[in-house]
């Protein structure tokens, strides 16, 4: 992240996305596959670090060089791409809205103040009971109600974050500006797409 100045000098928090260029690996359609979409490729990888069968399944749909991601898309009506076809960030405009998904950082094994914001108990005055979620609920049912907020695993889920702007598009750098945060770490991998409505 870092920040830009907009039209009246107020400072913006903004996150630099690079976003691709990326290719066109395989289209997908309703006849062959019974359903419309895309596979795009990201990254492109040397030949000897990619798999024979990674390598022939680029070779067959025209792509010299393999790509490290491949992810799929589902087609809207109307829409048409070719195989080969290169995706760059002047897909995007400045001011368009935009979704942006990616995996969150993962925090490991988390309490339930880290984990759910809970409050924690007192921190003097002899109390033995500062960070622990202290009661499991109900004795009487001799089980734990679903839902119930403990200590476990916290992080590394799939978020998107809706409706953020678009600020600026670098075409010569394949960079995407983006008002606010996105989830991950730095150098982690995101799918950005236009926003629904």
């Amino acid at each position: 992240m870092t920040r830009v100045f907009d039209d009246r000098g107020r400072a913006v928090g903004v996150t630099v996305i690079q976003a691709g260029p990326c290719v066109v690996v395989q289209c997908k359609t309703k006849d062959r596959d019974g359903y419309e979409a895309i596979q795009v490729g990201y990254e492109e990888v040397p030949l000897r670090r990619s798999n024979q069968p990674m390598t022939g399944h680029f070779r067959e749909h025209g792509i010299a060089v393999p790509r490290r991601y491949l992810r799929e898309f589902r087609l809207g009506e109307g829409e048409e791409y070719r195989e080969g076809q290169e995706l760059t960030v002047e897909l995007f405009q400045v001011g368009q809205k935009i979704h942006v998904t990616g995996r969150s950082k993962g925090r490991g094994f988390a309490g339930v103040i880290k984990r759910h914001g809970f409050r924690g108990g007192p921190a003097s005055h002899g109390s033995k009971v500062h960070r622990s979620p202290m009661s499991a609920g109900s004795t009487d049912a001799a089980r734990v109600f679903p839902g119930k907020r403990s200590p476990g695993h916290y992080g590394h889920e799939t978020i998107t974050v809706k409706n953020l702007t678009v600020v600026g598009v670098d075409a010569e750098n394949n960079l995407l500006v983006v008002k606010g945060a996105v989830p991950g770490p730095r150098g982690g991998l995101v799918i950005v797409r236009p926003a629904a409505r």
